[in-house]
């Protein structure tokens, strides 16, 4: 008995809209720092309405699954979008947790699980991390991962206090910021753009969040990094 293939289905609006996102992603990540023009999603759309990209490799978001809407959850647009590292702050037992579903959701895209990555770095609410040496840890592993050419996910409960603090302190370490003021205004310009900032209206959270970002030191390694680049 001949085995029959079915034929591939039709391009849906999903498909071409997934399309059209990493075709603008390409020509944002061919664009130099310095000639990105802010906000990041005038260039390139956002997979949720509550997340940004905070560079070409690197988006911000809000927690990202629910069990409200388990038949097309949010993974399933990070996934998309090509996200393959998922940075979570949150603690545990603070919300349900995905990493049982990622790699099936993975699967049912089409996506090889075993290049699905997932990392917490659980940090308090509206709170800071424990040490400097801490955010270098989660800094590290953005830093491993934009070296392999991998577009990660960072996020929290809601992608405000502890995400943006991340997201602030990346962009001093990685030199997309000269300092943590410019690193905050950038953000400021891309949080403008997120659904929730009307009723969030900042990013970072809190006032000694900001003063983290603010007064953020890179690391040696990466400090040695700009030096030997001037």
């Amino acid at each position: 008995m001949p085995n029959y293939r079915a034929a591939p289905p039709s391009p849906t609006s999903h498909d071409q809209n997934d399309d059209l996102l990493i075709i603008m992603k390409r020509k944002l990540n061919a664009l130099s720092p310095l000639s990105r023009r802010r906000p990041l999603t005038s260039i390139c759309p956002r997979p949720i309405p509550n997340s940004y990209w905070a560079t070409p490799l690197l988006l911000a978001c809000e927690y990202p699954w629910t069990p409200k809407n388990p038949n097309r959850p949010k993974l399933d647009s990070l996934i998309r979008a090509g996200v393959r590292t998922f940075i979570d702050l949150t603690e545990c037992g603070e919300l349900l947790p995905y990493t049982n579903i990622l790699c099936e959701r993975a699967t049912l895209l089409g996506i090889d699980p075993s290049t699905i990555e997932y990392n917490r770095f659980p940090i308090r609410d509206r709170s800071l991390p424990e040490s400097v040496d801490y955010m270098y840890r989660v800094l590290d592993t953005l830093k491993d991962n934009e070296a392999r050419g991998r577009i990660s996910a960072v996020h929290c409960r809601g992608g405000i206090g502890r995400t943006g603090m991340v997201v602030g302190c990346w962009l001093v370490e990685s030199g997309m910021a000269r300092n943590g003021n410019e690193a905050l205004c950038i953000i400021a310009k891309e949080w403008r753009t997120v659904e929730k900032c009307t009723r969030y209206p900042h990013s970072p959270e809190t006032g000694p969040q900001f003063d983290f970002v603010y007064n953020f030191p890179p690391s040696y390694k990466s400090s040695a990094q700009v030096a030997c680049n001037a």
